[in-house]
């Protein structure tokens, strides 16, 4: 089959690869659609992954075409995207279902093959199964929506509470989204880039602010969160939260989070809670995967426009380029392998 194989730092190469084989507790998955996560482009050009060569991809979704047990030949033919991480079921998280903190874990995409390729091999036990309403490239965003809809939970959103969302990138949309379905009153975003915010307007979300101070509404906020992890936005969260409000702490950082002293003041007196948010619940208490899903199909997940850019797997090298140079405005940039 054909793939985009990363064999080095910056090495990304369009080639034929060996078809996976599935084997038992396994099943075959065509992939209709496979999106770049923002942290899959350090992953190329950067970081490198976990062993050389490995197929990128972990947001995605296909169609179940082969299987490698007989008793689970009924389900060739199903819709599936597919939770990425595979845990170890052994250490303390992963026996109270806490699989995302998972101390030795595995992860298609980047400890093990992915699917930026027109076929991978995934465990059975990782199948979200997609609702026939919902299209191949919203199902392949499971994954964000999956996270976004954890880090809001870890506030504890109040119905009729103003939630603010600094980064207005794919899951900060994803957030205000969910924000607006679980009963918030006003969602604010913030972001530095004007196209963004223009493209939030053109879904619905009217108040978008490059700063606090723009907005005007500072220290109103039951809910803050901050999906771009950079410091100006953490001391935007802390200046926006009103008096014991929630501050979610969800955008991966790129480097140190220094505190003013004035903005630390704002913890305290405000007397804020700050919560971390990692990955997303995938249980059966509780999974935000079938969540995520469940709100596309009633429509209160709505990810039409978000794919801006659609590319072949054979066009992966100029995918990435637009993905790290960001020469163009983007959303999201998904694969279409078949």
């Amino acid at each position: 089959m054909k793939a985009c194989n990363l064999h080095g730092i910056g090495d990304l190469r369009y080639e034929d690869v060996p078809d996976p084989v599935p084997g038992e507790g396994e099943v075959l998955l065509k992939v209709k659609a496979a999106g770049i996560c923002g942290s899959d482009v350090p992953r190329v050009f950067t970081k490198g992954t976990y062993h050389f060569p490995t197929i990128p991809g972990h947001e995605f979704a296909g169609e179940i075409v082969g299987a490698g047990s007989p008793e689970d030949a009924g389900l060739v033919g199903r819709r599936a995207a597919v939770f990425p991480l595979l845990p170890c079921f052994s250490c303390g998280p992963c026996k109270d279902e806490h699989y995302a903190s998972c101390t030795d874990y595995d992860y298609y995409g980047s400890r093990r093959d992915g699917a930026f390729a027109e076929y991978i091999a995934v465990k059975k036990w990782n199948l979200v199964f997609v609702p026939d309403g919902v299209p191949y490239e919203w199902a392949a965003m499971c994954e964000p929506c999956a996270v976004g809809i954890h880090a809001l939970g870890r506030a504890a959103l109040r119905e009729g509470a103003t939630v603010c969302i600094f980064g207005a990138g794919p899951i900060g949309l994803i957030i205000a989204q969910v924000a607006r379905a679980q009963g918030a009153a006003d969602v604010v975003l913030f972001d530095v880039d004007p196209k963004k915010l223009e493209f939030a307007r053109a879904r619905g979300f009217e108040h978008g602010f490059s700063t606090v101070e723009d907005w005007g509404g500072g220290a109103a906020a039951g809910v803050c969160v901050d999906a771009a992890g950079v410091p100006q936005t953490l001391a935007g969260c802390l200046r926006a939260a009103g008096a014991f409000g929630t501050v979610v702490l969800m955008g991966n950082p790129s480097g140190d989070m220094p505190l003013s002293q004035h903005d630390y003041w704002e913890i305290l007196r405000k007397q804020l809670t700050l919560v971390g948010t990692w990955n997303s619940d995938y249980a059966a208490r509780k999974n935000d995967w079938k969540q995520a899903l469940s709100y596309m199909e009633s429509g209160a997940l709505d990810l039409t426009g978000f794919v801006t850019h659609s590319f072949p797997l054979a066009d992966c090298e100029k995918a990435f380029r637009l993905a790290r140079d960001r020469n163009e405005f983007y959303v999201k940039i998904m694969f279409s392998p078949s």
